[in-house]
């Protein structure tokens, strides 16, 4: 079977897993994905790991097209993801509404799950976070860095500390069985990032990747969107 190949950021996996079986009922194609850190994912087709389709922040998806790795005219946004807190399924949730909760909810947790904070969107603003809020240094025995969002949410589900808290992309928290998201971050500390998708200039199957974005990005999709965690 013909399938198409993704490098995408780890905010889309949960929505690309939810329309595989409508883009193979419409085209035939099945979808084989890398999900990662964005960076990482983009750096992989720098390095020529092939792809037909990239799912990333609409930053990184406009340099590679200034790049000519990816087609210009092929861009679309898929929706925006915010960086939000989670705890497992039988925790109370934590409520932050000031950075002052926030401080105080880092400083209780016995652990922090996070993504690369190097090369992921949510890890790398959470690392700013820390430093502004003036506790990188008193927790920094007590992250738990992961290569991306959604192995750090699992391993946040299965952890057994008495008081841990996760944060990254939402799509990743509602994607992840054994936790819920707790809560947005507070004014001043919150990040709302665009997702979006671009066709490669070397893809093999490039009719495919377009119709997948098309997919992706449809109006009847609107609603599987919003409840996977994407906005707008």
């Amino acid at each position: 079977m013909t399938a198409i190949h993704i490098l995408s950021g780890g905010a889309a996996q949960g929505l690309v897993a939810e329309l595989a079986k409508n883009f193979k009922a419409r085209t035939g194609c099945g979808i084989e994905g890398e999900f990662g850190a964005v960076g990482m994912m983009a750096d992989k087709l720098r390095g020529g790991t092939p792809a037909d389709l990239v799912i990333l922040t609409r930053a990184l998806v406009t340099k590679l097209a200034d790049e000519k790795l990816v087609d210009a005219a092929s861009i679309a946004d898929v929706g925006v993801v915010e960086t939000a807190l989670a705890v497992r399924a039988n925790d109370p949730k934590v409520t932050v509404k000031t950075e002052s909760d926030l401080r105080d909810a880092l400083r209780a947790a016995d652990a922090i799950f996070v993504p690369d904070i190097k090369a992921s969107t949510a890890g790398i603003h959470v690392a700013k976070v820390l430093d502004r809020l003036g506790i990188a240094g008193e927790v920094a025995s007590r992250l738990k860095i992961f290569p991306n969002g959604a192995t750090a949410m699992r391993q946040l589900a299965a952890c057994d500390t008495k008081r841990p808290i996760g944060c990254t992309q939402a799509t990743e928290i509602i994607a992840t069985e054994g936790i819920v998201l707790s809560g947005s971050l507070p004014p001043g500390h919150e990040l709302a990032t665009m997702y979006t998708a671009g066709v490669t200039t070397p893809a093999a199957h490039a009719s495919a990747a377009r119709a997948l974005i098309g997919l992706l990005t449809e109006a009847d999709q609107r609603e599987l969107r919003r409840r996977i965690g994407f906005a707008g």
